[in-house]
């Protein structure tokens, strides 16, 4: 029985037929893998995540988190859920061998992680967080701080966090507040050791009683010698602040002062803890002084920039969630219009013939046949990214490393906007397939659409992914990055060329839609005013990402079309054309809504800038 989760036979298609992941083990770090133990891991995960991790998804959402006594209380599932992926050895399995890691590719890793983000994101996301706080640490820390920090969380021992936002500032982190002042007492080894106080908002997982601690990354100002903190982000600084201070063993000992100040109550993913957090209040004392202790990683006023490791690998990580939560929704709706019976054939008037099956119906089709585009198309993308993370990291030639991350900088806007936009599209989709069951809880897609909904806002909002693609990724470098970016796709353009038949056509079509995308780019930044260049810089991220996707879907129609080539059983033909229908589809119905779009950001309009508060 298919998977309602995910599926591994498209898993497998991107993986090893188009991404070509068994090529990576040619390389030192990937030389002790195999597309044996590569498809060990996948197995390990859909196991986990079909037994543990899904069994638990509605429970977790209609039993939300909530305080007893000053502690968090979860449904027993979760840390069950938890524990057998950590000790599964799959926190860690892109890390190295000596953190007890499996050295798997970043590619695979993403397509581990995709099963339990797809069977339930709430729990997964205490993984996914953990997972992000220790890589940020081995990238930025010390040899000390990982030890009594990081070796922990890749064993599942103590998760971890990010405290970016404060209630007064979400996004705009030059306004945050919280201090960090020097504390006189020495830290374990001699280790410099701070005092933090403030407030942090919106903290997922911040407070719960599933590990044995909690490592916060804090983003905080040191005062100047006259108590003054320095405006905007050349400020702050980033520090580790765990909600117990470790005793010199490395264990869990005194409370830090930290104090869950509340938990907020949200539209999805209801079984993630989402706190407001207080530093520093004086609830807690750890050595007669008030403040939280923290430990500074990297250098000060480098916080931001260090904190970033952490947030790019979040936003590819968003990018998988949405797209993942898209496709469990198709899938559930796919087997919904397979068994769903319903009507007749417009040219069947008679009532006494049996009802078919919705799937039969056109409309319906119509509705299936979006989703898996844009699912199917949003999957490329996030392993596509993950892949040239592998390139930028293990591939042999320094100038192949650095292409990878040029196109690795500025498709991340891309990977985590847009599967967040039309993915959740995919989820209202999936709804009205069932049609009024669809919008009842006793189905699971309602569920699914309530927990995408975060995803266009977390991790940098739709519009601030717009500003950072047109603002400056399109310019940063002179360029290149935008260039480098049109060169993959021009190669693509020429390899589905020579490809008879519609794959040809789609090449064509792509190659015209990226050289309008050039001529408009050049348009925006030839206004002479910023203000009205990235007034319509949402719209240029929506546009050029249905171009990127177009892009994926070449790539994938040129791979199912020699695929169809050579299958010898029904179902391979069926699956390589359904591929090939799908883009299709997209090239037909979804790529063409790029050129109204393209010819408006063109005029450079300025409607939504000149619009005035009043006149609302």
């Amino acid at each position: 029985m298919q998977s309602k989760i995910l599926s591994r036979r498209d898993l497998a298609f991107l993986l090893y037929e188009w991404l070509d992941v068994e090529s990576l083990t040619q390389r030192p770090r990937f030389a002790d893998h195999s597309r044996e133990t590569f498809d060990g891991a996948l197995d390990t995960a859909e196991r986990i995540a079909t037994d543990l991790f899904a069994t638990h998804n509605k429970k977790n959402d209609q039993n939300e988190p909530h305080v007893v006594d000053g502690k968090v209380v979860l449904v027993p599932e979760v840390k069950a859920a938890l524990d057998a992926w950590s000790q599964a050895g799959l926190l860690a399995a892109s890390q190295d061998y000596d953190y007890g890691g499996m050295q798997l590719p970043c590619t695979v890793e993403k397509a581990v992680v995709a099963w339990c983000k797809a069977a339930n994101i709430a729990t997964a996301a205490y993984l996914l967080l953990t997972g992000a706080n220790a890589n940020t640490l081995l990238k930025t820390a010390t040899p000390l701080q990982v030890e009594r920090f990081v070796r922990p969380m890749l064993a599942g021992e103590f998760f971890g966090t990010m405290c970016l936002s404060e209630p007064q500032a979400g996004s705009s982190l030059s306004d945050i507040t919280t201090r960090a002042v020097p504390d006189p007492v020495e830290g374990p080894e001699g280790e410099r050791q701070y005092r933090l106080a403030g407030n942090k908002m919106w903290i997922s997982g911040g407070e719960h009683e599933l590990a044995g601690n909690i490592v916060h990354l804090v983003l905080a100002k040191i005062p100047d010698a006259e108590g003054r903190l320095i405006p905007g982000v050349k400020g702050i600084s980033l520090f580790i602040v765990p909600k117990y201070v470790l005793d010199a063993e490395g264990k869990p000992g005194e409370r830090n002062d930290i104090v869950l100040a509340g938990l907020n109550h949200k539209m999805g993913n209801r079984g993630t803890t989402n706190c407001l957090l207080n530093f520093g209040e004086g609830q807690f004392k750890p050595g007669g002084r008030a403040g939280a202790i923290g430990y500074l990683v990297g250098q000060p006023h480098q916080g931001l920039a260090n904190m970033f490791h952490m947030m790019n690998e979040a936003r590819i990580g968003v990018g998988m969630g949405a797209t993942v939560l898209g496709i469990t929704g198709y899938l559930h709706a796919l087997d919904y219009a397979r068994t769903r019976l319903q009507g007749r054939h417009p040219a069947q008037k008679d009532p006494a013939q049996p009802q078919l099956p919705i799937v039969e119906h056109t409309d319906v089709r119509r509705m299936l046949l979006a989703q898996k585009s844009y699912v199917e198309g949003a999957l490329a993308l996030v392993l596509y990214s993950a892949r040239l993370v592998d390139e930028q990291r293990t591939a042999p030639d320094e100038a192949v490393r650095t292409r990878a991350g040029m196109l690795l900088d500025f498709l991340t806007p891309i990977t985590k906007s847009w599967p967040a936009q039309w993915c959740v599209e995919a989820n209202s989709l999936a709804i009205q397939v069932h049609g009024g069951y669809g919008y009842t809880r006793e189905y699971n897609v309602e569920q699914f659409y309530r927990d995408n909904r975060l995803n266009p806002i977390h991790e940098g909002t739709h519009g601030i992914h717009g500003l950072d693609l047109l603002g400056r990724k399109v310019s940063i470098q002179q360029g290149a990055l935008f260039q480098a970016l049109g060169e993959e796709i021009g190669r693509t353009v020429a390899r589905g060329s020579d490809v008879p038949g519609d794959v040809a056509a789609y090449a064509e079509q792509l190659d015209a839609a990226w050289r309008r995308v050039v001529e408009v780019t050049q348009a925006l930044y030839g206004a002479g005013d910023m203000n009205k260049t990235l007034a319509n810089a949402s719209l240029y991220l929506e546009a050029v990402g249905h171009v990127v996707i177009a892009w994926m879907w070449l790539e994938q129609a040129i791979v199912a079309h020699a695929g169809l080539a050579r299958a010898e059983r029904d179902e391979e033909r069926d699956f390589y054309r359904g591929k090939l229908q799908a883009c299709r589809y997209f090239y037909r119905w979804e790529l063409p809504k790029v050129t109204p779009q393209l010819a408006l950001l063109a005029q450079i309009d300025t409607t939504a800038l000149d619009m005035q508060d009043a006149w609302f």
